[in-house]
């Protein structure tokens, strides 16, 4: 086989693969499922469009979340104003009737972790849920990785503090992208 004939690999293969991070991340930011695909939608047709931008080499995952996260914060200048769901009527549309334990510590905490600042959720959602690095949160947020660390920090100990836990008590949950966001473990630092 010569030279020629070895064709790079196009990273638009893979990313189907990045679909279901991509939603749930978007999910996290958006609190809106239909938002959040549009979001998604968007990030994927900007990615496809520019693919000429991305290093090969690099991490595709951490790449497309920037670019989904500045289609976010875009949207959000744009509305000038964020519609408040006081009474929690939006969010109960939004939610799955619990039908054991967990479900309900799960929706304790979905209710707790919305009431997060924006900036503590999506560093929780990058670190936690989606197992990056402080460094790579911190370049994908264009902040310093101390000001990441601060924000996890400090979000986790809001979420303790809204959920009543202390150090020794345990949080049931079944979804382990729940409990990583909690959980002090997260956050690699390479």
């Amino acid at each position: 086989m010569m030279v020629s004939d070895i064709k790079a690999a196009d990273p638009r293969d893979e990313l189907p693969e990045h679909l279901p991070a991509l939603r749930a991340f978007a999910l996290s930011l958006t609190r809106n499922s239909a938002t959040a695909d549009d979001m998604v939608q968007d990030t994927i047709v900007k990615a496809w469009t520019n693919i000429d931008k991305f290093q090969a080499g690099t991490n595709l995952r951490a790449w497309l979340f920037t670019i989904l996260r500045n289609t976010f914060y875009s949207s959000r200048r744009k509305l000038n104003r964020e519609v408040a769901d006081i009474d929690g009527v939006f969010t109960e549309t939004l939610s799955v009737k619990p039908s054991h334990d967990g479900r309900l510590q799960l929706a304790d905490f979905r209710k707790a972790f919305e009431q997060l600042p924006d900036e503590q959720r999506e560093a929780l959602i990058l670190v936690g849920a989606n197992g990056f690095a402080y460094d790579e949160a911190a370049e994908m947020c264009g902040v310093a990785t101390g000001t990441i660390k601060s924000r996890v920090n400090r979000g986790r100990n809001r979420l303790a503090e809204l959920l009543e836990l202390n150090d020794d008590d345990a949080l049931e949950l079944t979804d382990s992208a729940t409990m990583a966001v909690v959980s002090s473990n997260g956050g690699r630092t390479h």
